[in-house]
Parts: structure tokens; sequence; C-alpha cells
């Protein structure tokens, strides 16, 4: 996995291919993030396969989450700058809250603590069908729960209308308004993921370079970063969620 990601950083600039989709569709970089994950789920079940404590076990997991938390925040929240934007202090009312790093750590947490008190304690073997499904129906179920619950929200919550101001290069002001209203919409702008995450942490708090900025609504040069089209639209200036809706 670390070296796809290494992969997909250095030569995905060159070849779009393997970057990052725009917004539908998947690419070799687009798979690193789940793999990831994955791993991470794995690694979890050797790590509290027996687990004595299950408080302390329970702190651990707390205390590793924190630390990853904290990790994510400090490396993309905006206290590190590129070389050639060399400036000191980070503005608190725009720093970027929920990351890559951030997100794992809470996916972290949740598996951990499933592992840690939903686990079934005996030591028999797994066996296969209906018994593997016994096994882990505690597991099975907070995964069904959480994807229903998921799935609900994406489809038949409401996206109302949304407005952002953004600040040109000349200190001039810009006012948008982008217009939703609808429900069960995964793209860019009126996406239920996107409106909870303006919402919980405010659109200043929000990625300002998503991967949606190459698609052919945003960029003259799509599947590459380019300068706006002329009937671009309204939301392409406004930071989104870094994840895509579905």
């Amino acid at each position: 996995v670390l070296k796809l990601m290494i992969i997909v950083d250095d030569v995905g600039g060159l070849i779009p291919k393997i970057s990052h989709s725009p917004w539908d569709g998947a690419t070799l970089a687009d798979f690193v993030f789940p793999f990831f994950l994955f791993v991470v789920g794995i690694s979890l079940a050797f790590a509290y396969k027996r687990v004595s404590n299950r408080v302390s076990a329970t702190k651990k997991a707390v205390l590793r989450a924190g630390k990853l938390f904290l990790l994510g925040l400090l490396l993309q929240g905006g206290f590190f700058h590129n070389i050639h934007d060399l400036t000191y202090g980070v503005d608190i009312g725009k720093i970027r809250l929920m990351g890559v790093l951030q997100r794992i750590a809470m996916a972290y947490l949740v598996v951990a603590l499933c592992e840690i008190w939903l686990r079934d304690g005996r030591e028999d073997g797994i066996g296969s069908g209906y018994a593997i499904i016994r096994k882990y129906r505690c597991q099975l179920l907070v995964g069904l729960v959480l994807t229903s619950t998921y799935t609900v929200i994406l489809y038949c919550l409401p996206v109302s209308d949304w407005v952002y101001n953004v600040t040109s290069s000349d200190s001039t002001m810009k006012h948008f308004v982008v217009k939703c209203g609808v429900r069960g919409h995964t793209g860019p702008g009126c996406n239920v993921v996107g409106m909870i995450d303006r919402s919980i942490f405010g659109i200043q708090h929000l990625y300002t370079r998503p991967v949606y900025l190459k698609t052919e609504w945003c960029s003259i040069d799509s599947p590459n970063n380019g300068p706006l089209p002329s009937d671009a639209a309204p939301w392409c200036e406004a930071p989104l969620s870094i994840q895509r809706a579905s």
C-alpha cells in the first residue's frame, strides 16, 4: 500500500490515468485509501486478538486515535507550508479540521472499540458459512447500521441552497450562490456530505484544493487542473469535502 501511495503521489501528476479521478469513476490512486483502511482493519484483528483488560485496551485505542488525529491536524491543518510559500503562523479560523489522517483516526477508533467490546472471546475455530456470521454477528450489525444510516442520509436528506464569498488576488470580494434544493444528488456542489461538513465544521475549515477542480465544470484542461471555463459551475471556487459523496 505504501509503495502504491508513493507511485500515485509522485507519478500521478505526470500520468492522469493513475491520478485521482476528478469525481465519477475510479483510478489506481482511488484504491489507496480503501486499501489502507483495509490494512488498518486487518491489523486491528491481530492487535486485539486477545484482550485481558478491555478498559485498558480502550484507553490505548483512544490514545492512539487521538495521536493520529493530532498528527493529521498538524500535517494537514496548515501548519506546514510549501517550500516557495514561507509564511509563519496558522490562521485558526481557516485551519483544515478533517483531513485524511483525522478521518482514518475516527475509523480506527470505531473499529477498535468493536474489536475490544464485541469480539467473541471463545478461542474455538472460526469455521465457515453461518459459523463466521454467528461469530462476528455484532460487528456485522454495526457495519450494517452504519452503512444503512449513511445511505439513507445520502439519498434522502434534502440539500438546500448555500452561499459563500471568495476574496480574489486583487482583494475584491466575490459572492456566489449555489442553487441546490435536491435530494440524492452526488455531484460536487449539492451532495449531503458537503452540506453536513459545511454545517458542522464551517466552510472555512474545508479543503481548499479538492479533486473536483479537475472536472470539466471547473477546468478547461480536465482531467488536469487548469483555468476556470467561462461557464464554470458556481461551486468551483468553494472549498468542499475531501472525499466523494459516494
